[in-house]
C-alpha cells in the first residue's frame, strides 16, 4: 500500500493593473508594489508561476482590462497552468466572474488574498472569529455571481408565494445569520478582554505598541527588547494577533511591549475590524513606536501608508486625534543599509538593527524618556516604619532621590498621573507631608 502523496503546491499568476497619473502610481514604483503583491501570495504557499504589470487607461466595468489584455493573460495562464489568478486590485463580483470564465482558473482580488492570509495566521479566539466575519462580509458582496447552483430555485410552500426562494437568497440569508452569530460571540471575547485590561490597569504599567508597515522587523524588534520568542519570519502578515511581554527600561521602570499585526497598502476598510483586538492595544498605549523598514526602497510610501490607517483611526474615533504626539519612529534593519547611508535626518527618529542589537540601547533610553515626560516630579514624607509604601513608590515609580532622618524618609518620586492619584488615594493616611 502506497503512502498518501501531498497535494501539488497552487500555482499562481499576479497580475498588477497599473493606471497612469494616479495617486498610488505617484507613492509607489509598479515593481514594488508587485513584488509586495508576490511576497504575500508566496506567504501561503502559492507558487508563483506567472507575472505581468498590465498598463490601462481606464478601468473597463465587465473585466477591469482590456479585451486584448485579458486574451493574452488567458494564454499565459493556460500555458503556466495556473490554478489560480491575484489580481492586486479590487475587483467587483461582475469582473470576478467574468475573468474567471474568460481564464477558466480561479481569481481573487487583493481583499480575498488578504483574507486568506488572516484566515490561515489567525491563532487566538477573537482572531479567528474577526477573520471569519470579515470573510462572510466579503463573500455575501460575491453572491451577484451568476453561477449554476446559485440560479436554482426552492419551491415555496402552500400555494401562494410564486417560485420559491433562490439559492442566492438562501445562501445570504445563511450567511447574514452567520454574521450575526459571530457579532454576539465578539461581543462576548471583547467584554472579557476588556475585564482583563482593567485588571490589568489596577496594577498599571505604561504601555509601549509597536506598528507599522507588514514585515519591517516588528517581531524581531519585540523579541530583542523583551528576550520573548514571538514568531518573527522575513514574511508579511507573520503576526496577526496582538502579543505583550514586560520590558525594564533604563531607569529601572516597568513598561508592557504590544507587538500587533503589520499594516499594508489600499488595506480595505472592511479587514480593519479584523485585527481590532490589536488596533485597540495601539488606542490605549502611552507610546506608540513606528517601526519602518529603513532598508526598503518604498520605505517613504510605507510610512505614508501607516500614518493613512492611523488618521482614519483617529478620524473614527478609534484613535485619539494627537496620537502623534505620543509616537516616534524607529527605522530598523539599518545593518542591511551601507555604513554611509545610516546618517539620518534631523528627527526624532532612533535607527536601530533588532537583528544585531545595533543602537537598541539608545532605543529603550527613548522609551524611557518619552515615558518621563508624561510624569509628575513629586516629594513625599513618609514614616520610616511603613516599607509597603516605600516599596509601592518603587515599584510604580522613579525614585530620584531619598533623605532618611530618623523616623521619616522623604523621597522624590516620578510617577505616572494615575499612579499619583492612586497613591494619594491609598496611602494618603500615611504620608506625613503634602505633595510638592
Amino acid at each position: 500500500m502506497t503512502a498518501p502523496t501531498e497535494a501539488a503546491p497552487q500555482r499562481a499568476a499576479i497580475l498588477l493593473p497599473w493606471e497612469h497619473g494616479s495617486r498610488r502610481d505617484r507613492l509607489r514604483e509598479a515593481e514594488a508594489r508587485l513584488a509586495e503583491a508576490i511576497g504575500l501570495a508566496a506567504s501561503i504557499g502559492l507558487v508563483i508561476a506567472h507575472r505581468d504589470i498590465l498598463q490601462i487607461r481606464s478601468q473597463r466595468p465587465a473585466t477591469l482590462f482590456g479585451e486584448g489584455q485579458v486574451a493574452r493573460i488567458g494564454a499565459a495562464i493556460a500555458e503556466a497552468e495556473v490554478g489560480v489568478a491575484v489580481v492586486d486590485s479590487a475587483l467587483s463580483p461582475v469582473q470576478q466572474r467574468n475573468l474567471e470564465r474568460a481564464w477558466n482558473c480561479k481569481v481573487i482580488d487583493r481583499t480575498g488574498l488578504i483574507l486568506d492570509i488572516f484566515g490561515e495566521r489567525a491563532r487566538t479566539a477573537e482572531g479567528v472569529l474577526q477573520v471569519e466575519l470579515a470573510h462572510l462580509a466579503y463573500q455575501r458582496s460575491r453572491l451577484v455571481r451568476s453561477w449554476t447552483h446559485l440560479e436554482r430555485q426552492r419551491g415555496g410552500f402552500g400555494f401562494l408565494g410564486g417560485p420559491g426562494e433562490t439559492q442566492i437568497e438562501a445562501d445570504r440569508r445563511l450567511i447574514t445569520d452567520r454574521i450575526a452569530r459571530l457579532k454576539r460571540d465578539l461581543d462576548d471575547v471583547r467584554r472579557t478582554r476588556a475585564l482583563h485590561r482593567a485588571a490589568r490597569n489596577r496594577v498599571p504599567y505604561p504601555v509601549v505598541a509597536l506598528v507599522g508597515y507588514t514585515n519591517a522587523g516588528k517581531s524581531t524588534l519585540f523579541n530583542a527588547l523583551t528576550g520573548a520568542a514571538v514568531q518573527a519570519e522575513d514574511q508579511l502578515f507573520a503576526t496577526l494577533d496582538p502579543t505583550m511581554r514586560l520590558i525594564v527600561l533604563p531607569s529601572g521602570r516597568q513598561a508592557i511591549l504590544s507587538d500587533t499585526v503589520g499594516f499594508v497598502s489600499d488595506l480595505p476598510t472592511e479587514l480593519v475590524a479584523a485585527f481590532r483586538a490589536t488596533l485597540e492595544e495601539v488606542a490605549a498605549a502611552d507610546i506608540i513606536l513606528h517601526v519602518r523598514d529603513a532598508a526598503h526602497p518604498d520605505s517613504a510610501a510605507q510610512r505614508a501608508d501607516v500614518i493613512a490607517v492611523l488618521d482614519n483611526m483617529a478620524a473614527s474615533g478609534m484613535l485619539d486625534a494627537g496620537w502623534q504626539n505620543r509616537s516616534f519612529e524607529v527605522l530598523n534593519k539599518i545593518d542591511l543599509l551601507p555604513p554611509d547611508h545610516r546618517d539620518l535626518p534631523e528627527t526624532d527618529a532612533i535607527a536601530v538593527s533588532a537583528l544585531s542589537g545595533e543602537n537598541l540601547p539608545s532605543l529603550r533610553a527613548a522609551i524611557d524618556a518619552r515615558l518621563a515626560r508624561s510624569m509628575h516630579l513629586m516629594t513625599y514624607a513618609l514614616p520610616s516604619s511603613n516599607g509597603a509604601i516605600l516599596a509601592w513608590l518603587y515599584r510604580h515609580g522613579e525614585v530620584t532621590a531619598r533623605e532618611d532622618d530618623g523616623d521619616r524618609i522623604t523621597v522624590s518620586v516620578r510617577l505616572r498621573p494615575e499612579d499619583r492619584a492612586r497613591f494619594e488615594n491609598d496611602f494618603a493616611p500615611a504620608i506625613l507631608a503634602p505633595a510638592s
